[in-house]
């Protein structure tokens, strides 16, 4: 089930490119429904927010934006379990060089993708990069390698922060 409006394929395309968060949101309770889960208050509240966010959003960035919109208390161990729950069913993704999370605009289980991010404007762009997923994969397996799971990013300045 893929919850935007393109095609997953290796072109590049911004993350936060897709405006229908209403419908993203019933998209993900149905395929935690179809897992047997459940898309709780708080994780779809974290969800919806980095949905709606303007690039990518760090946990404790998360914490203060739940604390400031709710009357409820929010600690970091249930922002993070409720970040953990949405990494595995694969509704975002963490980049681990700038300690962020992002949404996946194809929530299915393997895929992989490869992102850009500028470090300007931190904008992020995503591609699946299939053929350097399966190079890879090549690599390692040829030593016998079992990988679990592959993160490739991309620092660097974007197109538009690099026009003067």
């Amino acid at each position: 089930m893929s919850i935007c409006s393109h095609e997953l394929h290796d072109t590049l395309h911004g993350v936060h490119d897709h405006h229908n968060v209403g419908q993203r949101l019933i998209d993900a309770e149905k395929i935690c429904a179809a897992t047997g889960s459940r898309l709780t208050p708080l994780r779809k509240e974290v969800l919806e927010l980095i949905l709606n966010a303007s690039g990518p959003m760090g946990a404790y960035d998360l914490l203060a934006k739940i604390k400031s919109d709710s009357d409820r208390p929010a600690a970091p161990p249930t922002v993070y379990r409720s970040l953990d729950f949405l990494l595995e069913k694969g509704l975002i993704h963490r980049l681990t060089s700038i300690n962020a999370y992002i949404p996946c605009c194809h929530p299915r289980e393997g895929h992989q993708a490869a992102f850009l991010i500028c470090t300007e404007c931190k904008i992020v762009k995503e591609a699946s990069a299939q053929a350097l997923l399966q190079q890879l994969e090549s690599i390692s397996s040829s030593d016998g390698f079992t990988a679990h799971h592959s993160i490739i990013e991309i620092s660097g300045i974007c197109q538009q922060c690099r026009i003067p």
